[in-house]
Parts: C-alpha cells; sequence; structure tokens
C-alpha cells in the first residue's frame, strides 16, 4: 500500500467511535474492578479479569490518539469517584458472567460499526484489532457459561424435510385468521432481544435496591417493569408456539443495600443499554414477517424510546450528561467576528 504522505485528520466518525469506546471502556472498568473483588467462582473470576485488562489497554490507547490529536479527553468513570470497593457484591458470579456475554455481544456490534465507518489506517487496523479481543473475550465467556451450565440456547427446531417456498398472502398474517409457525430468524431476534431485556431488568432491580435517590429509584423501577413486559410478550409468542424462552436471572441478586456504584454510573448505564436496544428492537422488527411481531416490535421501540428521553432528562438534570465533541456554531464564530471589528 502506497504511503500516504499527509496527516490525515480524525474524522467525525472516527472520533465518535473513540469518544464513544472511552466513556463504555471507563464505565467497564469500574463495575468489572468490584465484581472481581468479590468473585469468588475462579474460573469466572479470570474471564473478568482478562476483559478487565482488555478495557484498560483500550484506554491508554484512546488517551494517546486523543492526545495526538489535540482532542481533550472524556472525563468518563473513574474507581475514585464511581466505586464503593467495600460494598458487598451487589450480584452473583453467575449473573456478572452473563452480564459480561450481554455486554461482550454489544461490543462485538460496536467494534464492527467502528471497522465499518474508519477510513485512517491506524483506526482500522485498532478497530479490527479490538473486534478480534472481544470475539475471543466472547469465544471464553461461552465456554465457562456451557461448561456450568449457565447458557440459555435458543430454542431448536426439526430439520424440515424439504426446502420451501412462500406462496400465499397469508404468511404476514398475524393480526387475524390462521398464524403461521414462526421462522428460525423470528424465534432467533426474539431470543436475543429477550436476553437483554432479562438483563437489563435484573440491573435496573439492583440498581433501584441500592440507590438513594427516590426520583432516580423510580425511574430503575419503571425501566424494570418495562423490560419485564416485553419479556413477558415475547415469552408468551414462544410459549403458544410450543417454544423454550432464554434463562431469566432475577434471583441472582444479592440483599446487599450498599450502593457499590455512584448513582451516576448507574443512570448513565441504564440509559445507554436502553438506547442500544431501539437498534436491536429495529432490526428484529427489520426480519420480522409476521405482521403481529411487527405492531409489537413497534410499540416496544415507541416506549423505549420515551423511557430513554426521561432518563436523559434525568442525567442533565444532575449534571451528569458528558457533551461528545461538538462541530463549530458558524452563527456564533460570525457573531464573535463581527464584534472584534467593531
Amino acid at each position: 500500500m502506497e504511503k500516504i504522505s499527509h496527516n490525515v485528520e480524525l474524522t467525525t466518525a472516527e472520533i465518535a467511535n473513540l469518544w464513544t469506546q472511552y466513556m463504555n471502556d471507563s464505565l467497564s472498568i469500574c463495575i468489572l474492578t468490584h465484581s472481581i473483588k468479590h468473585a469468588k467462582d475462579q474460573d469466572i473470576k479470570k474471564i473478568l479479569e482478562f476483559s478487565l485488562s482488555l478495557a484498560e489497554s483500550h484506554i491508554v490507547k484512546i488517551r494517546e490518539i486523543f492526545n495526538q490529536n489535540n482532542f481533550p479527553i472524556p472525563k468518563g468513570f473513574s474507581i475514585e469517584e464511581d466505586v464503593n470497593l467495600s460494598a458487598p457484591a451487589l450480584f452473583t458470579d453467575s449473573f456478572m458472567i452473563n452480564y459480561l456475554h450481554i455486554m461482550t455481544l454489544l461490543g462485538l456490534t460496536g467494534y464492527a460499526g467502528a471497522v465499518a465507518t474508519s477510513s485512517r489506517k491506524d483506526q482500522l487496523d485498532y478497530f479490527i484489532q479490538c473486534n478480534m479481543e472481544t470475539m475471543e473475550l466472547h469465544k471464553r465467556t461461552i465456554n465457562v457459561m456451557l461448561n456450568k451450565g449457565l447458557y440459555s440456547k435458543t430454542a431448536r427446531i426439526n430439520p424440515p424435510s424439504k426446502v420451501d417456498f412462500v406462496h400465499n398472502q397469508s404468511y404476514l398474517n398475524g393480526w387475524f385468521g390462521k398464524k403461521r409457525p414462526l421462522n428460525i430468524i423470528e424465534i432467533s431476534g426474539m431470543s436475543f432481544n429477550m436476553k437483554k431485556d432479562v438483563s437489563k431488568a435484573v440491573l435496573e432491580l439492583a440498581f433501584g435496591q441500592v440507590c438513594q435517590t427516590k426520583e432516580i429509584q423510580k425511574y430503575f423501577e419503571r425501566g424494570k417493569n418495562i423490560c419485564k413486559s416485553h419479556f413477558t410478550t415475547f415469552n408468551s409468542i414462544l410459549t403458544k408456539e410450543e417454544l423454550s424462552s432464554p434463562k431469566t436471572w432475577v434471583s441472582e441478586v444479592t440483599n446487599s443495600t450498599v450502593s457499590p456504584y455512584s448513582e451516576k454510573l448507574m443512570l448513565y448505564h441504564v440509559v445507554t443499554l436502553v438506547s442500544a436496544a431501539i437498534g436491536y428492537y429495529g432490526a428484529g422488527l427489520s426480519v420480522s414477517q409476521r405482521r403481529d411481531l411487527s405492531l409489537e416490535y413497534t410499540k416496544f421501540i415507541t416506549e423505549v424510546s420515551l423511557f430513554v428521553e426521561d432518563g436523559a432528562q434525568l442525567l442533565i438534570k444532575y449534571g451528569w450528561l458528558e457533551q461528545p465533541p461538538l462541530s463549530d456554531n458558524r452563527k456564533d464564530l460570525a457573531k464573535e467576528g463581527n464584534n472584534e471589528t467593531i
């Protein structure tokens, strides 16, 4: 490849990728550090430690890139301000490996997007490397979950006897008339979203248990109920089809009422996870060919969007919403220029 002789500036997409990763990894370091201190299962502890080492290396790399390109380092989250290491464990080891599994899935999606939107060689190389590291983390996490009987596989079906094609518009039915069985793509999409829904519900249950600010505590309670409602709807659809649903984890929250994390961290974590859920619901909607499923996904997206907006309002109210870099406001610059010439 011919070497580029001029300086290539970071694109807005590349800056967004780095900024988002910094925020997420600084938060992950806080969660993982506390979890590792209290982990009892040595196999799970090793996976958590491996994940922590990846997050810490990313933070070092991003700081280096931002410094070289004269961008301010985000504040993000820190052990000093956002973690109470002396607080008892809030989750069991079993839930923590499931939590890491879900976060790894989100990371794989994010890194794939970062690779797709990067053009500068160092950025492509960096995010390809992040993707490879996260795939290794995913493999290790799945192996531990399978060995301990903690992994929820999607529902199985019997192999069809032949390849078939759709010959009738009734294939799309869902509101009226006879419904066809769910296809494998629809089953996979629902199971994937159910896993994320139940994980968010457990986080919101636990965070509400240790949160001291009533307004934020009520927000966590509302989010838990939304997740449980969505999970119940999906579960009902699968049950009617005689298909199994993913495992729930609500019993994996301890009885501690001492928060290991700052309310800023907990609220930000919930808001960002639910924001990501909008995209995953959209993906589920895009591949669902039964009208009843499409309707449910549309309702869920609307409900979750309103919930995210209310969460952002709370972050703003308490001064916790860190602003990503903005483009120049040309009108303000023009006014400043005019004032200088007067």
